[in-house]
This record gives C-alpha cells, structure tokens and sequence, in this order.
C-alpha cells in the first residue's frame, strides 16, 4: 500500500468505506466510529505540539542570513499567500449559494446524532490550549531572531523533526483508516452522496483558481521582467509535473531550481528565493484549505463572512510556515485555526483533512511554479538595485 502513495490510498479507503457502510451491520461501522474516536483525541493532543514545532523553527530561521534580500522575499511570499486566500475567499462567498444550492445545515444535520459513535473513548487533553501554542511561539520563535539564540534554534529543529516523525510515521499512515471511517460513517447517515457532490464541485473550482493564482503571479512577473508570461509558465512545467507525483515542496527543490534559472533568474536569487520558498511559499495548499473550510462551513449553516475569514488567512500564512515536507503537511500545520478561529469540530476537522488531502497534490504543484515567479520578481529587484548603486557610485 505504501508504494501507491498517499492520493491513491486515501481514494482506495474512500471507495472502501462507503462500500462497506451500505452493507455492513451497525457495529462494524462502531468498530471504525472507535478508532476514530481514539485518532481524533490523539489528534487534538498533537496539534498544540505541531503549531510549536513548526512555527517556532520557521520564524527564527526566517531572521537569520540574507538581510534585506530575504526581508523582501518573505514579504512577497505573505502578500501573495494572503492574496491567494482572499481569491479563494471571494470565489467561494460568490460561487457557493449557486453551486452548493442543495447542501444546508438541514441535509448535513448534527454529526453526534447522525452518525454512529464508537464503543469507547480514550480521552487525551493536550498540554495547553492552541491560542497559547500560538502566542508561545510567536514570542519564542521571535525571540530566537532577537537574540540570536543558535542553541534555542538548534533544540527546535530538533523537536519539529521529533514532531515531523509522528506525523510521517504515525498520523499520515493511518489517516486512510481515519477516513475509510468516516466515508463509512456517513453511508450508513445517508450523507456521502452530498459530500461527494459537495467535493467534486469545490475540487474543479479549486483548480480553475490555481490557474488564475499563476497567471496573475507569471503576469507581475512577466511584466516587471519584460517576458512572456506564458512562455515562463512553459518554461516550470516540469517542475509542477514532479511536485504532483511527490507532493512534497522540499523534494521538488532539484527540479524546480533547475528550471527557475532557465528563465533567465540571477543564480544567487535562484539559490536563494527557491529553498526558501519550498517552505514558506504555499499559495495553492492555501487557496485549498480557504475553499474547503468554506465549503464546510457553507453546508453546515454558517455564513461565509470577511469578519471570520480573513483573520483566519492572515493567520494561516503564518501558521503554514515551515509545515513538514511530508504530504498532507500543510493541513496538520493549520489543525489548530480550524478550531480556535472556524470553531469546527472533530467530524468537520475530520472531514477538511480528507477533503484536502485528496487534492494535495495539485496544491502542491502550484506552490512550487510559483516560486519561479518569485525568483524572478525579486530577480527585478536586485537588479534595480544593482543599477542605483551603480548610478550612486
């Protein structure tokens, strides 16, 4: 099963789950309602530890080495992502009262008495609350850039790896039980039919605005650079191709480098703006998780207010930082926004790292050919530069 890959297996335990959920007894369906019951719990443990492992590495690294040039950089990379949130925000308050017309709160009901719960539960409250995950690594990870603090730096490189471990070895494994569990559950409720409805219309329009995102970025691009942007995008086929059969940002790095420097980017920006990019640079995971969390929240009821959504992708620009190079990484990393700030509950958490890891690799994808863009703007950049010192001198 390993060696299909993550998309395939959690396609496989889809199918799975809502064929045994149309035949199975009531208490098959408890025995999976159980486990996930158990993966839940431990899931909520886990996310104040994610959030620390995570952000705290990626804000310290971000202050260290290139000065100016990595200021601007990371400044780019946030608009965008922020853009990119707001795009997917607006599409989904335009397009959702028509293109989800037949889901409501009505058809989805209320999951604890919908669906089957399990025989018993192990109850694992986390060391703290995510708003306080959230705050300590704010002023850790900010502190660590004050002060320069290597040693400080060095443990929680450590402790991201430990925490990137559980989720690579643990959560990510036995996230196809998790939601062959769910798809079950569902069958048996009688609400798989919406859901899939609900997921195939929200997963093309997820795609049409990976498109747009990269056109408009290739545009600045193209523009500031005098180039075609079309010609650009051709140019990183390659590398969106190899980030879709490794949905991994880090692992496309080889590719993606190779091909950024063919579009004419300066050789230090390239070696530069793309490792660093591979990790704070997630435009397309973030049109994802903005158009699913909008989805749920549409066909449970719950308006799709600017009040409620853009603090959430302002924060999730930040809180994406540094995810784990593993699939499925982006969502783990934003677990804790989905309660603190979308108040969603384990069966709609459940359901958004399903319905995003299905299409991750597309999210992927377009996070890594829009690192050329960026390459290329800050290309722009140190070029202005260059020509003023000259000038100056």
């Amino acid at each position: 099963m390993k060696r299909l890959g993550l998309f395939p297996r959690i396609i496989i335990a889809m199918v799975f789950g809502i064929g045994v959920g149309l035949v199975a007894p009531d208490w098959v369906v408890r025995i999976f309602a159980t486990f996930n019951s158990i993966f839940n719990q431990f899931l909520s443990f886990m996310i104040p530890l994610i959030i620390l492992g995570f952000i705290i590495p990626g804000i310290g690294e971000l202050g260290r080495g290139a000065g100016k040039l990595l200021g601007l950089t990371a400044a780019i990379v946030y608009v965008s992502t922020v853009l990119s949130g707001m795009l997917a925000y607006a599409a989904a308050a335009f397009a959702f009262p028509s293109l989800l017309s037949g889901a409501s709160a009505v058809q989805t009901g209320n999951p604890e008495e919908m669906l089957l719960q399990g025989f018993f539960n192990i109850d694992m409250p986390p060391v703290f609350g995510v708003m306080t995950a959230l705050l300590l690594s704010f002023v850790i990870g900010i502190g660590i850039t004050a002060t320069e603090a290597k040693s400080l730096l060095g443990l929680t490189r450590e402790f991201k790896d430990i925490v990137g471990k559980v989720i690579s070895s643990m959560i990510i494994p036995l996230l196809p039980i998790h939601i062959a569990g769910i798809f079950m559950n569902m069958t048996q409720a009688g609400q798989v039919a919406l859901i899939l409805q609900v997921f195939l219309k929200v997963f093309v329009m997820i795609l049409l605005l990976h498109m747009i995102i990269l056109l408009c970025q290739y545009g600045i691009a193209g523009t500031l650079n005098k180039r075609n942007p079309f010609t650009m995008l051709k140019t990183m086929i390659p590398a969106y191709f190899t980030a879709l059969g490794t949905q991994s940002s880090a692992a496309t790095i080889p590719v993606t480098l190779k091909q950024t420097k063919k579009l004419g980017t300066d050789e230090e920006v390239a070696n530069f703006v793309v490792p660093l990019c591979a990790t704070i640079h997630i435009t397309g995971s973030t049109i994802t998780i903005t158009s699913v969390t909008s989805a749920i929240l549409f066909i449970h009821g719950q308006p799709l207010s600017l009040a409620t959504m853009l603090p959430f992708i302002l924060m999730l620009g930040i809180t994406m930082i540094a995810a784990p190079s593993v699939p499925g990484g982006g969502v783990m990393a934003a677990l804790g926004l989905f309660q603190s700030m979308l108040g969603f509950d384990e069966a709609m958490i459940s359901l958004t790292i399903a319905l995003y890891i299905a299409q991750d690799s597309f999210g992927t994808a377009t996070n890594v050919t829009g690192d050329g863009a960026i390459a290329q703007i800050i290309h722009f950049f140190k070029k202005k530069q260059m020509r003023a010192n000259r000038t100056a001198g």
